[in-house]
């Protein structure tokens, strides 16, 4: 399928049959899900969230060194919205080098490489906190698609592809009715429920629904159902 070469219009009967061509070479010419006024959205929660919890953010930064050797954010490049990459930040909660040891990407519920302040952090999503300034630099949106590495979009269908219509969240549909627990197979189908149902009351409701999810502590870890399903794929 060639790359999409017009502006969506973002509603279920347009985005429907729609796969951004990822290996193309050519990024779609079209706006991520939402255009103008989700990006409008995410700014007017972002840029005052982040001044807020700057002092907050300090604290962990230096809570997360003293903790464990290494720094206190740790980064990787992730796919972004049409699978162009970016720089995801997010407090380290793991051993330095923790890709390079045991699971890999996978992250269990008893895994050693998480540090004590990291299992704090992971329990309340704090960890993901950073990810405010991708929202505010236009990597990440507060709603949407959890961010892939690259290396898993190669595996996807053409199906699966719509997810990269919209900007990585640092929320979704996936996170607040699975998260981690349940395998990325269905995490990419609520993904695309998003992308075609999208709206900003989608959104709201979607964001209260993540400060239950995450006080409850639910779907942290990868469980017996979770992973990396897709054919040929590593696991995550």
């Amino acid at each position: 399928m060639s790359p999409v070469r017009t502006r969506l219009r973002y509603r279920a009967a347009h985005v429907q049959h729609t796969a951004p061509d990822t290996g193309a070479g050519t990024p779609p010419r079209t706006r991520p899900v939402g255009g103008t006024a989700k990006r409008a959205m995410d700014l007017a929660i972002a840029i005052p969230a982040t001044v807020a919890l700057a002092p907050v953010m300090a604290g962990i930064a230096a809570w997360v060194r003293i903790d464990s050797p290494g720094p206190a954010i740790f980064r990787q490049r992730r796919a972004g919205a049409f699978g162009r990459p970016f720089t995801c930040l997010k407090f380290r909660s793991m051993v330095d080098g923790a890709e390079g040891r045991g699971a890999g990407l996978a992250v269990l519920e008893d895994d050693d490489r998480i540090t004590r302040a990291g299992r704090v952090l992971r329990r309340l999503s704090l960890d993901e906190l950073p990810q405010l300034l991708n929202v505010i630099r236009g990597d990440m949106s507060i709603v949407g698609p959890r961010p892939t590495v690259p290396s898993q979009i190669a595996h996807y269908d053409a199906a699966q592809r719509r997810r990269l219509l919209a900007r990585p969240g640092m929320t979704g549909l996936a996170q607040v009715r699975g998260r981690a627990a349940i395998p990325w197979s269905q995490r990419i189908a609520l993904d695309v429920e998003y992308v075609d149902r999208w709206s900003p009351g989608f959104d709201l409701r979607i964001i209260a629904d993540t400060i239950r999810v995450v006080l409850r502590g639910e779907g942290q870890y990868r469980g017996q159902e979770g992973g990396f399903d897709l054919a040929g794929g590593p696991d995550a």
